[in-house]
């Protein structure tokens, strides 16, 4: 009975955590679309802010790190595939992989070590200096505040980079195939656009939207949970990382299956 009770407390544990994560992401969705439309002011040069710091900030690593994923990818692919004679096909399986799983998946794990838990030390931080206190002293909600800005810019900038990741790992996979698979820079592109569907990049780009949610929610509230000393803060942001990428591949494992079955 102990097992027993251990795996249900934890399992109580576990959906009381995405409970609260789905209240938190509501909160600031209601915020960011439902105020606005009341008479109420948005602020937002905030979310403006947040979005240079989360998107345009985050493109150089996010270029090279992309570029090298793709370039493994079609060696990994072409070592396989030349044993069928299927050298061609290099391509194919790169803006697969980059557009449905990859890019998306990159992009998330990359905007998590840089943003998700700069999200949870600057909201820890002023938890401890009671900052956030002081917001609600003043009549000013700490969601719509805090979170509201963070969240706008994480759903908008998410596919923006998803689309950027996808295309420098395709430039990735273009290197190996011009200089060792027989491709022309024509042909290649070529065979990646009769490769593609549509419904390719619109999946990798739904799943990079809920991981921005899942990201912002989670940092957020590492944030808000933080307890007392500078010592709590460190806690709070390797529990952001390390939660968000963890609910990031549960995000994309659930996605990935709704896709197949309704694809089928």
């Amino acid at each position: 009975m102990g097992l027993l009770q251990k795996v249900g407390e934890r399992t109580l544990s576990g959906l009381a955590y995405v409970g609260s994560l789905a209240q938190l992401g509501t909160r600031a969705l209601y915020f960011g679309f439902a105020h606005p439309l009341k008479g109420r002011p948005l602020h937002p040069e905030r979310a403006v802010h947040q979005a240079m710091a989360v998107g345009v900030e985050a493109l150089p690593i996010l270029s090279l790190i992309t570029f090298f994923v793709g370039g493994i990818m079609a060696l990994q692919s072409a070592y396989e595939l030349q044993q069928f004679g299927a050298l061609q096909a290099v391509a194919s399986a790169v803006a697969i992989a980059m557009t449905r799983e990859l890019g998306p998946l990159m992009t998330a794990i990359l905007v998590i070590g840089r943003s998700g838990s700069a999200f949870a030390a600057e909201i820890g931080t002023m938890k401890v200096n009671q900052e956030v206190d002081a917001l609600e002293t003043m009549a000013l909600h700490p969601v719509p505040f805090l979170v509201t800005p963070k969240m706008l810019a994480m759903l908008v900038m998410l596919p923006c980079l998803t689309t950027w990741a996808d295309f420098m790992g395709v430039l990735g996979g273009l290197l190996f195939g011009v200089t060792s698979a027989g491709f022309s820079v024509a042909s290649y592109f070529r065979a990646t656009l009769d490769a593609l569907f549509l419904r390719d990049v619109v999946t990798g780009l739904i799943k990079s939207v809920m991981f921005g949610a899942v990201i912002t929610a989670v940092g957020c509230h590492e944030g808000f949970s933080t307890g007392g000393g500078a010592e709590q803060v460190g806690r709070s942001t390797t529990s952001a990382v390390v939660m968000s990428i963890f609910m990031v591949i549960v995000v994309d494992l659930v996605f990935t299956m709704i896709f197949y079955f309704t694809n089928g």
